[in-house]
């Protein structure tokens, strides 16, 4: 996100004309893409390209870290808790989650807008951090607070469950502590240090929520002690994460002279707060009427389809971990071209990355929920219908942080609000209507939506377009995939088939990717990277 026009002055704007100028040349940019030489990849946006590029590299492995460590948390908890307490820890985890996306009231973009921006004047970017974490601490206070008198009013709503109170009261308490991290993460992200925040947002997080809750199931405690455990592991992890995201990064946090940056940081940071409580009403109220409409059983199959389909996001969450401050700094210079021209191979390189990864979803699914046991694989038909808004979500790229970064957050506010109002009378029909795949079906419909609005959003104001003829060559090759697998699935017998139709498919993919033939910026960046972990690997090892 960005300031107004009026603040900052220099950045450009988004008037009709300047929209107008973009698009011509970078459908040009994108038609010479077809035949270009890697080594023609202009200078500026080869830069921008392996920025991001290898940014996701990093983050794909902390991401997929992160998954698996939550997967191996679940899989504990479904088997130790059993069906219905373990669906009461989902349904107040879920809405600790939710909460978590409010408590640092837009800051964490906020830090991605201006830390860049003030990377020669350490004073300013530590007032922006001091503002960060000062405006996360109250509001989670607020939250906690909040949690503690509504809980038996949200339990009678919902599961009607006696545990449920104390736990949701425990994970209110957990949800500052969750900011604390969150803004500690967004400081080394803001600087440009992926591995930072890839270790506590994405690995260690998710570690100390394991060792929380194993040993509370250790020790012999149900539902409410495992919150407790996850609480108290939160805690230590917050205390170490903010002294050392300042020592680390040199960005100290302070409060002196915040009268003259709350203005730009709350304009920039508050419709980013509206807008993420309007996502909450917008492509998590499935959560919320799981619970209220269905049972404590249905919520927690529910969370496991949820499980799954955080693998499915990963490439987008990988390369939209550094996009952010480029497209700032690119934008900030008025190079909109190569915006646009990073955009479209972005979005290209994300569609390439996350096909392999739904067709095996859609092919294995009920194997995999299988995994936790028998009730969870009735979220089979939710996960398909909510793959589908995985794909548009994917399909068309950044388009929410490139609004964001484009000083276009109060579009994207109003859109987040009014689709939310539109979602959750959808979805509230839908699931009393069709159940869990109710739920599903309204989720994917909001970010199917969302995402095509945004994107014309982005062609109308900034003239920023993703598509271009090599989109296709990813869709191609993921339907020849998709069929090779499903063949797998016919011959090789039971779970063995995951195994070895994942292996057969990615082998197709990937020949059918040569075959067809591939980008010459996806060519320039896989080899540069390649390059580069080939010798830092010889480095270390010798040789």
């Amino acid at each position: 996100m960005n300031d107004g026009p009026g603040i900052g002055g220099d950045a450009p704007g988004g008037s009709a004309s300047d929209a107008d100028a973009v698009p011509a040349d970078a459908d040009a940019a994108s038609e010479d893409a077809d035949t270009a030489p890697a080594d023609a990849v202009p200078d500026d946006e080869r830069e921008a390209l392996l920025t991001i590029a290898g940014g996701a590299v990093i983050t794909a492995g902390g991401v997929s870290g992160q998954r698996a460590l939550t997967a191996a948390t679940e899989f504990a908890l479904t088997r130790g808790l059993g069906p219905t307490a373990y669906g009461v820890y989902a349904l107040a985890w879920r809405i600790a989650q939710l909460l978590s996306r409010l408590v640092t009231f837009g800051s964490v973009p906020a830090l991605q807008r201006y830390l860049p921006e003030y990377a020669d004047d350490p004073e300013r970017q530590g007032v922006v951090a001091g503002l960060a974490y000062a405006t996360t601490l109250a509001f989670g206070v607020a939250i906690a607070a909040g949690i503690w008198l509504a809980a038996p009013r949200i339990d009678a709503l919902t599961v009607d469950d006696p545990a449920f109170p104390p736990t949701m009261r425990a994970f209110g308490l957990l949800v500052g502590l969750l900011g604390v991290v969150m803004v500690a993460s967004a400081i080394f992200r803001a600087v440009g240090s992926a591995r930072g925040e890839i270790a506590f947002n994405k690995l260690l997080r998710p570690v100390v929520r394991l060792v929380g809750a194993v040993a509370a199931l250790a020790l012999g405690y149900s539902v409410v002690g495992v919150a407790g455990g996850i609480v108290v592991a939160t805690a230590l992890l917050a205390a170490v994460a903010a002294p050392l995201a300042a020592r680390v990064t040199g960005v100290v946090p302070s409060l002196r002279g915040i009268r003259r940056e709350a203005g730009r940081f709350y304009n920039h940071a508050a419709p980013v707060a509206m807008s993420s409580l309007g996502k909450v009403f917008q492509n998590r109220v499935d959560v919320l009427l799981v619970g209220a409409l269905l049972t404590a059983t249905a919520a927690g199959v529910y969370n496991v389809v949820l499980v799954l389909i955080a693998i499915a996001w990963i490439p987008l969450l990988s390369f939209n971990q550094l996009l952010p401050p480029v497209a700032s700094d690119l934008y900030a210079d008025g190079r909109t071209e190569t915006l646009n021209a990073v955009y479209a191979s972005v979005t290209r390189q994300i569609v390439a990355t996350v096909i392999p990864i739904l067709a095996v979803l859609v092919v294995f699914g009920r194997e995999l929920l299988g995994l936790f046991g028998d009730p969870y694989v009735a979220g089979y038909v939710p996960l398909v219908v909510y793959l589908g808004g995985v794909f548009v979500g994917s399909a068309v790229g950044a388009t929410g942080w490139l609004l964001m970064m484009t000083d276009h957050q109060y579009a994207r506010m109003a859109l987040d609000w009014l689709l939310a109002a539109l979602n959750v009378a959808l979805t509230y029909a839908f699931v009393v209507r069709y159940g869990l795949v109710g739920a599903a079906l309204g989720t994917s419909l909001a970010i199917a939506v969302q995402n095509a609005i945004q994107v014309v959003l982005l062609r109308y104001f900034e003239g920023l377009w993703p598509f271009d003829r090599t989109y296709l060559t990813p869709l191609a090759a993921g339907g020849v995939t998709l069929l090779a697998m499903r063949a797998i699935r016919e011959v090789v017998p039971g779970r063995a088939a995951v195994v070895v139709g994942t292996a057969g498919g990615l082998a197709v993919y990937a020949a059918t990717l040569h075959a067809i033939g591939v980008d010459p910026r996806d060519r320039l960046v896989v080899r540069e990277l390649a390059g580069r972990y080939r010798a830092i690997l010889a480095e270390r090892f010798g040789r």
